[in-house]
């Protein structure tokens, strides 16, 4: 699984985009609300956020607040879609055809955020405005206080892909509902009222139904039956139909638990189903055992909801503002409980707590800090409570930190170079850099995707990197020999990469690539 702290919209399309372009099945954002408090999400990477403020004007050289966006800023909500807008079309890019967005939002900026959504998706690809009410009371302000926040749902092509939000599973209660009083093979039913309104009927739903044991049943005043007559005879011969024990009550229809796929969501999601604000700090606070870390964290439940609507158990899922990454703790949850293999993209800003809180004080830094430690202590919970499956659980994730490039920095125009500059370009790695550093750098060259299995192995005295079996091999290592190449050329990987300045000999870096035409031609080799 992979977890990766964004810095810039551009800069995350620049190193994502290819590898994961039209891959995602579902994105959740939970973007900081439009409150009239400071909102700023820092979109360089190469400065720190004090800097940043000051820089832009935002704080003075002694640190205080000189800009807030409060409602008397004429460009109250436009900064804050102006801040949305690049997340969104960087979130459609990702998406598959039968992709799905779920942002949540307050009720200042929902009408807002709407219009952004029909622009950047389409009017026509709207799903849904889904009111979570996210308190167990309401809050006391204008005596009508506010309990809810809104979900807004939008597919990334609706026509093409036609999407359709999955059933959620039977909740325990409507579980113990099926019985099954007759003994019938099928196993355990529950009955449904069979009739329907007559805003369509057609006459052949207008008929008596005779009971088994003689009483006549016409449709009640109104109303008409739901099913047409043949296929009601026809259900009667398959023993789907119930007339009661006595074999004299009003036909309904028979609905089996092997035959159910479960029941459908609406708009409306209470709080006793899918959690509240309070459980969802109440969770964390369980996972760390001390600590008021984080401020409203979703609640698990939330979540899972959403993927269960939203996910099969082999898709990716991206959330662009993790937090305390309860999507991630979500996800290896929903995959122990149904053997799924779904995989996250956690992306969060390494925003610094203030040295005040308690997160600091228990040595936690930023609020990325505090997702990474979420998920290494959800996933190791959840495998405590799943010893029998614990085996199947992947809980593992890696953690992606951006940086600055690879290559050494050296700016000269031709004029401007000297036969003394020359030794600046000998070596174009930059000198702390690790091998693991620079195969993830091919990683994103080549479009892979970031949570295939690794292997590391020692060949000719040589560190080899083998990226899932034969996609792809690297050595970055220095000295690589013909016979080292050829020993790598045997396994036919998809890909090979090396340094440009590691070979042993400039004819050895010449016959590289006759060598793997040689012995494996369908060998895509590459030197960095």
């Amino acid at each position: 699984m992979d977890k990766l702290k964004m810095q810039s919209p551009n800069l995350v399309d620049a190193l994502l985009q290819e590898t994961y372009l039209n891959k995602i099945k579902l994105i959740y954002i939970d973007p900081p609300y439009n409150t009239g408090n400071d909102f700023i999400y820092d979109d360089d990477f190469s400065e720190d956020t004090e800097s940043f403020m000051k820089r832009s004007n935002q704080k003075d050289e002694s640190g205080n607040r000189l800009v807030a966006n409060n409602e008397s800023n004429g460009r109250f909500h436009s900064d804050w879609l102006s801040m949305m807008y690049p997340r969104l079309k960087l979130a459609r890019n990702f998406l598959r055809n039968d992709g799905v967005i779920f942002i949540s939002i307050d009720d200042n900026e929902v009408h807002n955020l709407r219009k952004l959504c029909d622009e950047v998706f389409g009017e026509k690809n709207f799903l849904a405005n889904i009111v979570w009410q996210k308190r167990t009371s309401p809050d006391a302000r204008f005596n009508l206080g506010a309990a809810h926040d809104n979900i807004l749902v939008y597919a990334r092509n609706l026509n093409e892909a036609k999407l359709v939000l999955r059933k959620l599973p039977l909740s325990n209660e409507r579980h113990l509902q099926f019985k099954n009083p007759d003994n019938d093979p099928r196993g355990d039913w529950v009955s449904v009222d069979m009739t329907g309104q007559t805003g369509h009927a057609t006459s052949s739903q207008y008929y008596s139904i005779t009971t088994p044991s003689g009483i006549n049943y016409s449709p009640p005043e109104g109303r008409c039956w739901a099913l047409a007559e043949s296929t009601f005879l026809k259900l009667v011969e398959e023993g789907r139909i119930w007339f009661g024990k006595e074999g004299d009550s009003r036909p309904r229809l028979k609905k089996f638990l092997s035959e159910n796929e479960g029941g459908n969501s609406w708009t409306w999601w209470l709080n006793t189903e899918v959690g509240h604000n309070q459980e969802g700090t109440k969770e964390l606070k369980s996972l760390f055992g001390t600590g008021d870390f984080f401020t409203n964290p979703k609640p698990l439940r939330l979540l899972r909801r959403i993927l269960q609507l939203s996910t099969d158990k082999s898709d990716i899922i991206i959330d662009f503002y993790a937090g305390s990454s309860t999507t991630a703790h979500a996800v290896i949850q929903l995959n122990s409980e149904d053997n799924g293999n779904r995989k996250f993209i956690m992306v969060q800003l390494p925003e610094p707590f203030d040295n005040k809180s308690e997160a600091f004080k228990a040595g936690y830094e930023t609020i990325a800090d505090i997702g990474k430690e979420r998920i290494r202590r959800a996933g190791k919970k959840i495998k405590e409570e799943n010893q029998i499956t614990a085996k199947n659980i992947d809980t593992g994730f890696r953690v992606f930190k951006v940086d600055t490039s690879n290559m050494r920095d050296v700016y000269y125009t031709p004029d401007e170079l000297k036969q003394g500059n020359l030794e600046l370009f000998k070596d174009h790695i930059k000198h702390d850099r690790r091998p693991e550093d620079l195969l993830f750098q091919v990683f994103i060259d080549w479009g892979l995707e970031l949570s295939m299995p690794i292997t590391k192995e020692t060949i000719d005295g040589k560190n080899v990197f083998f990226v899932d079996a034969n996609a792809m091999i690297a050595c970055f290592d220095f000295g690589i020999t013909e016979e080292l190449v050829k020993k790598l050329a045997k396994h036919k990987p998809l890909r090979a990469v090396f340094r440009d300045d590691a070979f042993g000999s400039d004819s050895v870096k010449i016959n590289v690539e006759q060598i793997f035409r040689l012995l494996s031609p369908g060998t895509e080799v590459k030197a960095i």
